[in-house]
């Protein structure tokens, strides 16, 4: 319910007089100080979280993480909030996000736990005879500058010559390795120089491989740049409309041109949809039997739709996650066993029939042999256009966690951002090396979902194609704009390009205190209704975003507009490959990559484009000289690598 595009905070039908009165207070006193959180604001927050009413202190806790991203909140009987308009004047804006992102890092800038480690990080400590600390891996700015003076003067732009001031290389981050040069683990020199970012620091699920960009031209190897590739956001519009497999775009240009080929890739996905699906207990259960694939019936999927709106509401009433937990890995029994749990049968039964209701819409066009003709027909009738359309969600479920990546960390340290580090991190992010961390990594790896799905060990591919990010600002990416890598930099067949997608607004949590989110969290699992959101892979995506939507449906409040941060954000995509499409959806086995299979020296290559291009004309400046000697390791320590912790509050924390 809006008013002038004013969005009503109802009170809660379950609230009595007591939580609408402490309610109100609490709105009354962040309506008297728009912007900030001052003491009476701090103070009927606390009443409210006193009366120990769980939907209450989530209510409070939200309202003030909105006055204090710039919502208007009005009072007159009722409590409304007015979004924060996004300001015309691109560093006013940038201001407005990074006053947002700062909320929660400097909660989690706060919590004992990150303090300890940051501190234990900066403690000298002994290794091989001398005193490190993660200061020895910041490069002192004026070592840096002296070096970089001395090149130019020497070689002017010849990347050899200013190799000796720096010389970039990638190190994956492997779970147990330590730094060679302090001891170090790799997993804590990244995850200190992350805190260093404005927005807060967390883990994704699914795949993830971190990158230390380093420089071997200075004693201990100081970190230039950091990078993290990671399993790509299923749904986002702009890069799957350049990618081409959205369904309406995709489904014009198959029936412009449909081809035998494709009309066997039709039939085969089906097909491997059948094959990946475990359904002996089916088949036990009388739910389905062999000769249904070719006959299927209204009623058998009818059937298995049932089956698994039972099956899911049992896995809400009985799962317990510790069963989720444990398993051992290449074993096909625990697969089993996975597969015929409440939520995978139910997961199955959807599967299948899906699978059966586009059989039964394609039989008639593409049996017993596909072609051409038969696809072009297909494409004529709803139903088999939109099991098409089905067949194509499908190939583009599996790809788009396995052989896409998001670029979701990137960037340098100081005192390399002042050279434009961030574009030689970035450029390195895609490069060949990368390529081949990440296939590394990951072959052999057993998919959880599909493996689950299909009772046994389901081993996609991991041939990283195409990697996708998103600026922080929406007013413009100085980081991402003009990242090239020519292709005769590698011997390739066309550019390594980070190419503007389009603009997205962002939809989220960024902008929630932890202990909004927390508080929401609680009220969605000690609903009435039970827990719908267990956290267990398998079960959806992002299960704490979907758990705060329903706490906020629980307050009955607008969840749409109250998870929108109300900013845009550039999408950037990088196509590793020349058949990009036909790759990722299975119409061609093997990646065409734009540069060549045994290219060894990518590294070298990337970085002395990187030098010609960006790094000799930047230190022409006097101002980013002066800003890379302000960096000094000399203790005290002022260096613009090193985590700032935020100053503690007197008070304790809310419960």
């Amino acid at each position: 319910m809006t008013d002038d595009n004013w969005y009503l905070l109802s009170a809660p039908a379950a609230w009595g007089q007591s939580e609408r009165k402490a309610f109100t207070a609490l709105a009354l006193a962040v309506s008297a100080s728009p912007g900030r959180v001052g003491t009476d604001v701090e103070a009927a927050r606390r009443a409210c979280v006193k009366v120990g009413q769980a939907s209450l202190a989530a209510a409070a806790h939200v309202l003030c993480d909105l006055a204090s991203q710039g919502w208007a909140v009005r009072v007159d009987g009722e409590v409304w909030v007015l979004p924060e308009a996004s300001v015309a004047d691109p560093a006013a804006e940038k201001e407005r996000i990074r006053r947002q992102e700062l909320v929660k890092r400097n909660e989690q800038l706060s919590q004992p736990s990150v303090r300890r480690f940051v501190t234990a990080m900066e403690r000298p400590r002994e290794f091989r005879g001398r005193f490190v600390s993660i200061f020895s891996l910041m490069r002192d700015g004026g070592e840096l500058r002296a070096a970089l003076e001395k090149a130019a003067t020497n070689s002017g732009s010849d990347p050899a010559a200013m190799r000796a001031a720096v010389d970039p290389y990638i190190q994956p981050v492997v779970t147990g390795e330590r730094c060679h040069h302090t001891g170090l683990r790799l997993t804590d020199i990244w995850r200190y120089f992350r805190h260093t970012w404005t927005n807060y620091y967390a883990t994704t699920p699914g795949r993830t491989l971190a990158l230390l960009v380093r420089d071997r031209a200075a004693p201990y190897h100081p970190v230039i740049g950091i990078a993290a590739l990671s399993s790509a956001i299923v749904q986002i519009s702009e890069r799957d409309h350049w990618i081409g497999w959205q369904p309406g775009p995709f489904l014009a240009g198959l029936a412009h041109e449909p081809t035998d080929r494709m009309a066997g890739w039709v039939a085969g996905r089906l097909q491997r949809g059948l094959d990946e699906l475990y359904v002996d207990d089916l088949i036990q259960d009388g739910l389905y039997w062999p000769n249904l694939w070719d006959s299927p019936t209204p009623e058998s999927i009818e059937r298995l739709v049932k089956e698994a709106h039972a099956r899911r509401r049992d896995h809400h009433r009985f799962v317990r996650r510790a069963d989720f937990k444990s398993r051992s890995k290449g074993n096909p029994a625990t697969w089993q066993q996975r597969a015929e749990s409440d939520l995978f049968r139910s997961k199955r039964c959807l599967a299948l029939a899906d699978l059966l209701r586009a059989r039964a819409a394609l039989i008639p066009f593409l049996s017993p042999k596909p072609t051409s003709n038969g696809l072009r027909k297909a494409l004529e009738d709803p139903q088999g256009k939109r099991a098409i359309a089905a067949i194509l969600r499908r190939a583009k479920a599996e790809s788009v966690g396995t052989e896409i990546a998001d670029l979701a960390v990137c960037g340098a340290v100081a005192p390399y951002n002042a050279i434009l580090g961030g574009k030689l991190v970035g450029m390195l992010a895609a490069s060949p090396t990368a390529v081949h961390a990440y296939r590394d990594k990951y072959s052999g790896y057993e998919s959880e979902i599909a493996s689950a799905m299909a009772g046994r060990p389901i081993r996609r591919r991991t041939n990283l194609v195409f990697i996708g990010t998103t600026s922080l600002y929406g007013s413009g990416s100085s980081q991402y704009n003009r990242i090239r890598v020519p292709a005769e930099v590698l011997g390739g067949t066309s550019d390594i390009r980070f190419r503007e997608l389009g603009r997205s607004k962002s939809y989220g949590t960024s902008h929630l205190s932890a202990e909004s989110v927390t508080a929401l969290v609680r009220l969605a699992e000690q609903s009435k209704t039970g827990v719908r959101v267990n956290s267990i892979f398998g079960e959806g995506v992002n299960p704490k975003l979907r758990k705060v939507r329903s706490g906020l449906e629980l307050l009955g409040w607008p969840a749409d507009m109250l998870l929108q941060h109300g900013r845009q954000r550039i999408v950037y995509g990088v196509s590793l490959v020349d058949n990009l499409l036909p790759y990722l959806i299975g119409a061609e086995e093997e990646p065409d990559y734009s540069f060549p299979a045994d290219v060894g020296d990518d590294v070298e290559k990337i970085s002395s484009w990187w030098m010609q291009r960006w790094l000799a004309r930047r230190i022409q400046s006097d101002a980013v000289l002066a800003e890379i000697s302000r960096h000094h390791i000399d203790r005290p320590v002022s260096h613009g690598a090193r985590v700032t912790l935020p100053p503690l509050a007197d008070s304790e924390p809310l419960d």
